[in-house]
Formats: C-alpha cells, structure tokens, sequence
C-alpha cells in the first residue's frame, strides 16, 4: 500500500474545504453512529474473538462510549465550532479579537489493543468533529476487530476522508515517518517514545495516551466492602487489561485482612468459585503476555487466585501479598490481573510509595474521612482520578481525559478531543481608521515617553 499516496489524497480533499462546514460534520457523524448500530453483533463477535469480551463488557466499555462520544459531538458542535470574542485591551483600541478552532488537516490515529474498538472510533470521532481528514491504523493484535473496524469505515467514508491502514508494527512506523499534521497514538510508553521521536522529525504534534501503575489507596476509614466490589470490578473488566487499571492496592494495615477477605467475597459474586468458568470473564490477549504475567507470579506470596488455563489464555485474578517495592510487580506497569497488596501505617507513608513511581495515568482514593481524600487528591501528580470507585471517569464525554509526564500528554473526550484536533487561532480585526502614530517611526524619546505611559496605563 502506497501510504504517501493515501495522504496525499486526503490533502487535496482537505483542501477543498469539504469537511469544514459543521452540518458536514454532523452528517458524517450521524452516519458513522447508524453504521455502528447496524454492525453491532459484528463488532461485539470481533470483540469476543481477540479478548473474550461478554457482549455486555463489548457494549458498556467499547461500544456504548463510542456511541455516547458521537452523540454527544453532535449535540454540541455547533457551539464548538463557533468564534468566541476575546476582550481587547484598550491599547489595541480600537479593534476587536477572536479565538476560531481550526482543523489541523490530515491526521494519523494509531490504535492499540486492548479495548480496539473504543481507543480507535472515539479518537476518530473527535478527529472527524474538528474537521479533519483522517487515517486510522487498528492495532494488529486484535485481527478481528481490525477487519471490523475497516469494513465498518470503509463503508461509511471515502478513503480521501477516512482510510484504514492494516499491518503490522513497520506499517506503523511507516505512517509515522510521513509528516501528517496531528498524531494520536495510545499504547505503551516505549512505543510511544518511538512514535514521538518520528514525528519530531515532521515537527507533527502528538498526542500520546500511554499508561503506568494507577494507585489504589485505602483509607482506614473507607467503606471496605464497596471498595473490593469496585476495584476488583476494575481489575477483572478486560482482564486487567486496561491502561487505567487498579494496578496496586495500598490499603491501611488495620484494616487489610478485612479488606482482602472482601476481595475474595466479590469476586466469588462477580465470577464464581471458578472464574476460569465464568463466560463474563476473557482472556490475555496472547501467549507472550501470559506468559509475562505467569513470570511475574514466579516465588511470589499468593493471597487468592492463579489459576490457569493455558489452552484458553486464562489466569484468574490473583492478590499477591506485600510484594518487594524493587520486585518487577512493583516496578513495571502489570496489564494483567493481578493485583498486589500492600499495608501502610499512615497516609504520608501510602504517599511515598507512590512517589517511587512515575506519574500514574489513574489514582484512585477510597475513604469516608474527607479530610484524608482532600489530603490524598493533591499529594502527587496524575492523569485523571475516581473517589471510591475505579476506571469510570474515563467513561464521562464531559471529563477530559489524558495522561502527565510519563503517563502521556495532551486530552481526549468531548470537547477536549475536539481541541486536540483543532488548532485554536487568534484573530484581531482593526476597526475604524482612527490610530495613534507612536508605533510607526521615526522613532523619538518623546514619542517612547508616550508609549510607555499608553501601554502602562490601557495594557488591560
């Protein structure tokens, strides 16, 4: 496939100025949602296919954002897409200003696996809502949703507008050596330092959504059994697999065995004395995975869990007690589910173990104590957070969403997806012929004398 092409293609359509007029977009939009909905079985076999998904894990967490993105585009989009005035000072008296958002022009969407359907369509949704042309490559890892997603497109767009590229890792790097205008990529944090250092050579901005080890923190004071019920539920959707996963439990000495037997009580309600048995309940998506996470369980201090079933790629979620913080448990994001669990004495304590890492892209505060969670919220850096519950803030249009520092840059979602792929421009319109002539030379100490003092005083 001749990837120059394709772009080249998508420019001369941009540049038509065909997917600027907001009921333009509207239409597409309401297009791709009618599409979606015909193709629904199709997409959630897909879905099954590569990760086990239930239908209803395929609706809630895949589908139904995607939906509920679209919808909410178009109700909005108008007002996205109109002027705002700015104030003008009084020393650009007098004019008018502006702020217009304008689409980049043609922009690369690099999808990954693990919800490919969501982290391909609602980057795309946003693309298509700012006016932008689009290519789309889904993550080959799960095949089957790849080929649904392009015959869901294909059939939707014209390739000048929006096109699928399918392939493995080198075509990837292929459309990331071309200078697209905007570059969105979701995945791990060594492929994105890749897809970063490609696109600096075309100066293309990008936006990167990548990961790490999102915190739970337990107070003493939270509400133990809806805190096990809401993080195992977020560790067990997608089988940990989930870039905003509970990634490791830090929970108040007092109260962890109480904590833990609640673990085992929910999960035992959400999937069985045999999870491996559940249909609610998928799969790793490959061999190597699972044998990365079987690694990780090697000599390690099992609370509950670890059973497995190789044939089907199955391991049940699993507590590991106290792991070393120098352990690899502790030190690599684990996309699997596994779940460590580690006391602590006394929230400053909780705090540094969460400051040997990275900045997460989730954190996540279950307590009563308001005081604690006030405490809590703005004692380190992070993406995005939930208070007493997991993964759902990534679910609002209205929130944005996105990672800092090695968790990722920029924001996605709603109207913050749409500024991501639109470029903000100012403009300052002159009214009137009337000027004051200090600004044109020759240059005096009188006229400098006035200038400050015309500056100083309606600089506001």
């Amino acid at each position: 496939m001749n990837y120059q092409s394709i772009l080249q293609s998508q420019q001369a359509f941009f540049a038509s100025g065909a997917t600027l007029p907001p009921d333009y977009r509207e239409t597409v939009l309401a297009l791709l949602e009618g599409a979606i909905q015909s193709r629904r079985e199709q997409i959630e076999a897909a879905l099954a296919a590569d990760l086990g998904k239930s239908r209803q894990e395929a609706y809630t967490t895949e589908i139904a954002i995607v939906l509920g993105e679209l919808r909410y585009a178009r109700r909005n989009l108008k007002k996205w897409t109109r002027a705002k005035k700015a104030p003008a000072s009084l020393s650009l008296w007098p004019g008018t200003q502006q702020i217009s958002p304008a689409p980049y022009g043609c922009v690369l969407i690099l999808a990954p696996w693990n919800y490919p359907f969501q982290l391909c369509l609602s980057p795309l949704v946003s693309a298509l809502a700012a006016g932008n042309c689009a290519v789309v490559k889904p993550s080959e890892l799960a095949g089957q949703t790849a080929l649904a997603i392009c015959a869901l497109l294909e059939e939707v767009f014209s390739p000048e507008y929006v096109s699928v590229c399918l392939g493995e890792a080198d075509t990837a790097a292929a459309l990331t050596a071309l200078p697209f205008d905007k570059i969105f990529f979701t995945g791990s944090g060594a492929v994105g330092k890749k897809v970063l250092a490609a696109a600096a050579k075309n100066l293309t901005p990008v936006t990167l959504e990548l990961g790490g080890k999102s915190p739970c923190i337990v107070d003493a004071s939270a509400d133990l059994r809806a805190a096990a019920r809401r993080i195992m539920w977020g560790k067990i959707l997608n089988c940990g697999q989930t870039c905003v996963a509970p990634d490791y439990v830090l929970v108040h000495r007092s109260v962890k065995e109480a904590f833990v037997r609640q673990c085992r009580a929910a999960l035992e309600e959400f999937l069985g004395v045999n999870p491996l048995a559940s249909p609610d309940y998928g799969h790793i998506i490959n061999k190597a995975h699972y044998q990365r996470l079987l690694g990780l369980l090697d000599g390690r201090k099992i609370l509950f869990g670890r059973e497995t079933d190789a044939p089907s790629l199955r391991l049940s979620p699993t507590l590991v007690d106290e792991p070393d913080l120098d352990d690899p448990l502790m030190q690599e994001e684990i996309f699997g589910p596994i779940l460590p669990v580690l006391p602590f004495d006394s929230l400053e304590q909780a705090v540094g173990i969460v400051l040997r890492h990275p900045n997460p892209l989730a954190a996540y505060f279950f307590a009563r104590d308001k005081k604690a969670v006030a405490a809590l919220r703005h004692s380190f850096g992070y993406g995005g957070c939930c208070i007493n519950d997991t993964i759902l803030h990534l679910a609002s249009p209205r929130l944005p969403f996105g990672g800092i520092g090695q968790s990722g840059m920029g924001e996605s979602h709603g109207q913050y997806g749409f500024w991501t792929f639109s470029h903000r421009q100012g403009c300052y319109r002159r009214l009137g012929g009337w000027e004051l002539p200090l600004r044109y030379p020759p240059y005096t100490e009188k006229k400098l004398r006035w200038t400050e003092k015309v500056m100083n005083l309606f600089s506001f």
